[in-house]
């Protein structure tokens, strides 16, 4: 009779349920069996597979659940594991990763990242050398060396393509890096290209934090690709009732709802999240929408102190050039140019130490908001430049908005071009559905004496949401369940309904079904 095979241990069998529901987006499941994994192997004494899944619980636990207590105690757990090993062996990288992320130095940070990467290599484990590879990625991020911290990304996504990698939180932590990198200096063509190459193996991932699911979302938000970040950004908000991983995605979906000029949505969405550091731009620019420029300002420069000097604080150039920007708008719209310039010269200085579109454009932008302002200096150079280094970012929004100031510039000394202008703007913000901005472009061109198209009648003048809003009352919801299924309050769909009806000529929710069932297309 031949050998009977080896039985798996228990821990194994419950690191294998835990994985199996990983992949099933049962996170919670899979930490508890990710923790009864740990014990079972403590208790067979293979402590390696110990400290491997501890920190997977650690992983699951902060960057999935946003547990971030939870993640602290079970990095901890691995840790001191791991440095009980031994120090020839991967588990030392696997130590000195967990040592960088609790350090707060960054140059110390680096050090260790690069003596994992150093161990890994030498032993032929690729999980620590490319899981210390991106997090070093990210330190040059945030230490101004953008161009040489995402080629280290660009390099642990080539691995993880190639399949090196063999855990999958490995695989998810490369990806929620690159979303966060990506999304934090605005590179949305790197973004495309990856996700392009990586299609497939982000499906078989399912990418599956929800932190890296908000990052994405904000990417594709950046990129106009307005419908494909709601749906990422709502499914986060579903997956995720509370905590962090909920909030990063509200944020994120209350930007778009700004950009789509829908502030009380946006208003509800940022309820309660005014103290919070990542929502401060968004929350900003609500105030602003709303002509509240003194809690604007407020707010952007609490966000926003800090040195003046040369060498700019860690993050500094990736984080605050953003909320500059938006400061520029709130001083001009004070009347204040004088303040307006101090941000845009800030922006600017932020810009030049870190080479990339996005800041340069942005910095351009604001140079040219302050030169239209102040009556002096080259606006048009400006302006300009800015329109070039927005469309090299393919950020289609920004460009639509560049447009519309070179509109503003350009209307009494060039009044033919500042049309043509107005007119591109208009259409970048319909092709976007930017409503609220789509109706300043057009009175713009009305004040240029230009003619302005009008949609259509029908089906076809009802905006996104109020087509969307239909659809659900054809689908027999009450205002209530549209509410909750849209993040918007009960008087926003009844508001929504109303509109619809009366564009469309209906007297009642059983005609909007009737229609909307008559309007469907074949096969729908």
């Amino acid at each position: 009779m031949g050998a009977t095979p080896p039985t798996a241990s228990r821990g194994a069998t419950l690191e294998a349920l835990g994985k199996a529901r990983y992949l099933a987006r049962e996170y919670a499941a899979a930490a508890g069996c990710y923790e009864r994994a740990y014990l079972a192997y403590r208790r067979e004494r293979q402590f390696t597979a110990a400290g491997r899944a501890a920190r997977t619980v650690a992983w699951i636990a902060g960057n999935v659940l946003g547990d971030w207590a939870v993640q602290s105690g079970w990095l901890g757990r691995a840790r001191s594991i791991l440095t009980e090993i031994g120090e020839d062996s991967p588990e030392q990288g696997w130590t000195l990763i967990l040592q960088a992320f609790a350090e707060s130095d960054p140059a110390v940070r680096e050090v260790l990242l690069r003596d994992a990467i150093t161990i890994g290599r030498r032993l032929g484990d690729p999980d620590v050398e490319f899981e210390a590879l991106v997090c070093l990625g990210g330190v040059f991020l945030l230490t101004g060396r953008t161009e040489r911290g995402l080629v280290l990304i660009d390099e642990a996504l080539a691995a993880a393509c190639a399949g090196e990698l063999d855990e999958a939180a490995t695989v998810d932590s490369v990806f929620c890096l690159f979303f966060w990198a990506c999304e934090l200096v605005n590179d949305v063509p790197r973004a495309d290209q990856w996700m392009r190459r990586a299609a497939g193996l982000m499906r078989r991932h399912d990418v599956a934090g929800a932190f890296c699911r908000a990052h994405y979302g904000g990417i594709l938000t950046a990129a106009g690709r307005w419908d494909e970040a709601e749906a990422q950004l709502v499914e986060s908000t579903r997956l995720f009732d509370v905590g962090m991983p909920r909030t990063a995605a509200v944020i994120r979906l209350a930007d778009l709802r700004l950009r789509q000029g829908r502030l009380e949505e946006a208003a509800q969405l940022l309820d309660g999240l005014d103290t919070h550091p990542d929502a401060a731009r968004a929350v900003a620019a609500l105030h602003l929408a709303h002509g509240e420029t003194a809690l604007a300002r407020d707010l952007l420069e609490r966000f926003t102190a800090g040195s003046e000097g040369p060498v700019p604080r860690v993050g500094e150039t990736t984080m605050i050039g953003p909320l500059l920007a938006l400061l520029v708008d709130v001083h001009l719209a004070e009347g204040d140019l004088d303040g307006a310039e101090r941000a845009a010269e800030r922006l600017g200085r932020l810009a030049e130490a870190q080479p990339g579109p996005y800041l340069a454009a942005a910095a351009a932008l604001a140079r040219g908001r302050v030169c239209v302002g102040k009556g002096h200096g080259d606006a048009r150079t400006c302006l300009h430049s800015a329109l070039e280094g927005f469309t090299r970012a393919q950020l289609p929004m920004e460009v639509a908005i560049t447009r519309l100031e070179l509109a503003r510039a350009l209307a009494e000394g060039s009044p033919d071009v500042a049309v043509a202008a107005a007119k591109a703007a208009l259409e970048g913000f319909e092709r976007l559905d930017a409503a609220r901005h789509a109706d300043v472009a057009a009175a713009l061109l009305r004040s240029l004496g230009a003619p302005v198209r009008t949609g259509p009648k029908g089906a076809g003048a009802l905006t996104k949401r109020e087509a969307e809003v239909l659809e659900l009352v054809s689908a027999g919801l009450s205002n209530a369940e549209i509410g909750e299924r849209l993040f918007i309050t009960r008087k926003t769909v009844e508001h929504h309904v109303g509109n619809a009806l009366a564009k469309l000529g209906l007297r009642n929710r059983a005609e909007a079904a009737a229609y909307v069932t008559r309007h469907k297309p074949a096969g729908g």
